[in-house]
């Protein structure tokens, strides 16, 4: 499998990519709704996966009602979280060989995230990675979220690199959405969803994990 073009650039999403966080805030919906007493349908659950969790209200309202609390639901939702999150971050597979991978081929790269810096950082931090990318693009940098472009567009300007230039990594039909309304080139490792054909049309590649992304450059970029 061939890109299009030679990436300038590589920008990552954060949750269920980098780090194994989209299933603990799962995990985290899971709970908070059981303590609630209610019951989450596929459709809310699936609904949920990659949409920036304060953004979740309309997806909520419209199963449980226009009643429904949701920015207490949310608080004891991110409750939730950190409880499972504090001691199971784990990185994900391929994480640090693509890292070192961009280093030897010096391709700047960004994260584009929906979470809070706050959030982001204190992952990074946790794994030793704050020095590895040169900017972070999160809540608040941006007018719209994903699966608007602009987490992407975002990203692709402080780089200084052109979208179409961008590889971008993404685990979620939601952010796939975005990078690819952004013009990059965009490759999918599925976390929790797998791929329908309408978002694999929107990649250049569908992979398992970042191993493979790891294999593409090197195979397909000159040292």
């Amino acid at each position: 499998m061939t890109l299009p073009y030679r990436p300038r650039a590589v920008i990552f999403d954060m949750d269920g990519l980098l780090f194994d966080t989209e299933a603990l805030w799962q995990e985290g919906l899971l709970a908070a709704a059981a303590e609630a007493g209610h019951t989450i349908p596929d459709a809310v659950y699936n609904g949920s996966i990659g949409v920036r969790r304060s953004q979740c209200g309309p997806l909520f309202r419209s199963h449980f009602g226009g009643d429904f609390r949701f920015e207490d639901f949310h608080a004891d939702w991110r409750r939730h979280f950190w409880l499972v999150a504090e001691n199971r971050p784990a990185m994900k597979p391929g994480v640090l060989e693509l890292l070192d991978a961009l280093d030897q081929l010096r391709l700047p790269r960004a994260i584009a995230t929906s979470s809070s810096r706050a959030t982001v950082e204190r992952h990074l931090a946790a794994h030793g990675l704050t020095e590895r990318f040169a900017e972070i693009v999160c809540r608040g940098d941006y007018e719209n979220g994903k699966p608007a472009p602009d987490p992407f567009l975002k990203a692709a300007e402080r780089l200084g690199v052109e979208p179409r230039f961008c590889l971008a990594l993404e685990d979620s039909h939601i952010g796939v959405r975005s990078a690819a309304a952004a013009g990059m080139m965009t490759v999918m490792a599925p976390d929790l969803t797998e791929p329908t054909e309408d978002i694999r049309a929107l990649c250049v590649l569908v992979v398992r994990d970042l191993h493979d992304v790891c294999d593409l450059v090197h195979t397909h970029l000159p040292k």
